[in-house]
């Protein structure tokens, strides 16, 4: 099943959610198997044995097993249960100085020894038009280490009627609370992936995802009028205790609105949800001015992700996208120069280690160890996100770990890392934030957002708004949308809550690449407030 096919039995319509489904369908009691790493590593033998002989100088070797489960939802019926597994062999080798990438879904030693070949062969071709050998960064071998994400329950292990049957009840509690129409979804993900190189290691890893989005829509049928409001917990990269909702993962923000960590409570969000989205149907519409923003992590990771996380991409910033997704403004003369990217609250991170987050790995899919790096420190722009064949460009000794492919069949290369906003080093709550601000607006959760070719220009949404005066919420807004250039935002920024404050947004899909591919990622951040944004209204903006 393709990703056009799904929408359309679905009925979800929309490109945004970016949802790939590929591979063959499967019984769900076949997303419980595992291959058998000792099989795996005599075919990575081959095919790093048969690279070689064709003349190559490194090779690596991806076996990868996908897993995916979507259970759709609205109202009180069940939409779809998909499940499907995308199982096969990629092979990536320097030959002549310049890479070359094979794939195949022939698991036998003689398909996998072709594959390799095949790859020495593209190489070898591409060799021709290459002015400079790859240069690639020195990586050691780890020998024979597995990690995998630290689940307490296997998602994939849970019935698919408990799954079922908890949608349905969370859109019957919405329906009763006061919403129209309801949609609900799980996706479940369990990527099985075997590393192998001439460096000598032998990677298996087993790395799990889950996310259960909804959307819960109020109409004013005197007037046709409808607003909806989306859920607000995060995909992570945790296994089914997420939904065993924790009292202490509660959080109460300004407003009344409740906010999640580490667990989350779906019944009790979609049943603020539907009445939030009757509220909106009668908030006050914003009137349009220069306002101090009080930002939810809830809302502020997409906003990182966009203005930080894209931009500081090496090969975006090198102009190795600019034909598809665009370029950055963020130069390497402006790490030279000491460029300051936001104000000396502003310490934003990159983390491939970090628990619980959608991009945590042991390895990437270069073989390299994880970590975490600094970005921004103290509102200067110190680095970037870079591969092995990336870092001598910036003068690293050695790759961040942030190399990844979507499946086998794609070659891996520079994507982005869990991207962060540090808490605040001072105690403060956002209970305590709201206090200061005289004319301000607090949004909570993500909405749509537009920004342009380099990073720089850009337009914010929301799911919630609510107006502050003289440090107290006051009323509902709807229509609200905010302007910034990204170094004037993150300079603006004069406060960000402190570690308890910490919370994980992401995206289960983010889209990079000709050909496209998808990886997920997660971005943190405490509340934060930026002064003197340009705030527009934009239902009068729309005509």
């Amino acid at each position: 099943m393709d990703r056009r096919s799904f929408l359309t039995v679905t009925g979800l319509g929309t490109a945004s959610l970016m949802i790939p489904i590929s591979g063959r369908l499967i019984a769900a009691e076949q997303l419980l198997s595992t291959l058998d790493p000792a099989v795996k590593k005599v075919l990575a033998d081959g095919a790093l044995e048969a690279a070689t002989a064709a003349g190559a100088s490194y090779c690596d070797v991806r076996i990868g097993r996908y897993l995916r489960q979507f259970v759709i939802t609205r109202e009180d019926k069940v939409q779809n249960v998909v499940n499907t597994e995308s199982i096969g062999t990629g092979v990536r080798v320097i030959a002549n100085g310049t890479w070359g990438f094979a794939a195949t879904d022939d698991l036998s030693p003689s398909g996998v020894r072709k594959a390799a070949q095949q790859a020495v062969a593209v190489a070898k071709a591409n060799s021709i038009t290459q002015t400079a050998p790859v240069q690639l960064a020195p990586t050691p071998g780890v020998g024979e280490v597995s990690w995998a994400t630290p689940i307490k329950k296997n998602a994939m292990e849970v019935p698919i009627k408990e799954k079922v049957d908890l949608l349905l009840s969370v859109n019957a509690a919405a329906m009763a609370a006061g919403a129209n129409f309801v949609n609900s979804m799980m996706f479940v993900v369990n990527e099985q992936k075997y590393f192998a190189s001439t460096d000598g290691s032998y990677i298996d890893q087993d790395v799990h995802r889950l996310w259960v989005p909804f959307s819960a829509t109020a109409i004013d049928k005197a007037t046709g009028k409808f607003r909806s409001r989306a859920g607000l917990s995060s995909p992570v990269g945790m296994g089914y205790e997420y939904l065993d909702a924790r009292a202490e993962d509660r959080i109460e923000m300004p407003g009344g609105v409740i906010g999640y960590g580490n667990s989350y409570n779906l019944m009790e969000d979609a049943i603020a949800a539907a009445k939030q989205a009757q509220e909106k149907l009668k908030a006050t519409s914003v009137k349009a001015g220069k306002y101090d923003l009080m930002l939810d992590p809830g809302h502020l990771w997409l906003t990182i992700h966009e203005s930080v996380g894209h931009p500081l991409e090496l090969d975006r910033v090198l102009g190795y996208e600019a034909n598809f997704a665009g370029t950055s403004f963020a130069t390497l003369d402006k790490r030279d120069a000491g460029f300051r990217y936001g104000s000396d609250k502003v310490t934003l991170f990159a983390d491939k280690v970090q628990p619980g987050s959608l991009g945590a790995v042991g390895y990437d899919d270069e073989g390299v160890k994880t970590r975490r790096w600094d970005l921004v420190k103290d509102g200067t722009l110190v680095n970037y996100q870079a591969i092995r064949d990336q870092a001598h460009i910036i003068g690293e000794k050695a790759s961040h770990g942030c190399c990844y492919a979507d499946s086998w069949s794609s070659v891996q290369f520079q994507r982005m890392a869990n991207v962060s906003l540090a808490p605040g080093k001072e105690k403060l709550s956002p209970k305590d934030m709201l206090k200061d601000i005289e004319n301000g607006i607090f949004i909570v959760g993500n909405g749509s957002f537009s920004i342009d070719q380099q990073r720089y220009n850009a337009q914010f949404g929301g799911q919630l708004f609510y107006e502050i005066k003289n440090g107290k919420i006051t009323q509902m807004l709807e229509d609200v949308a905010y302007q910034m250039r990204t170094p004037e935002f993150w300079n603006s920024c004069v406060a960000v809550c402190d570690e308890s404050d910490y919370r994980l947004g992401g995206s289960f899909f983010d889209g990079k690449g000709q050909p496209s591919q998808v990886s997920a990622v997660s971005h943190g951040a405490s509340t934060a407030r930026f002064n003197g944004a340009n705030v527009i209204n934009t239902a009068r903006s729309l005509g």
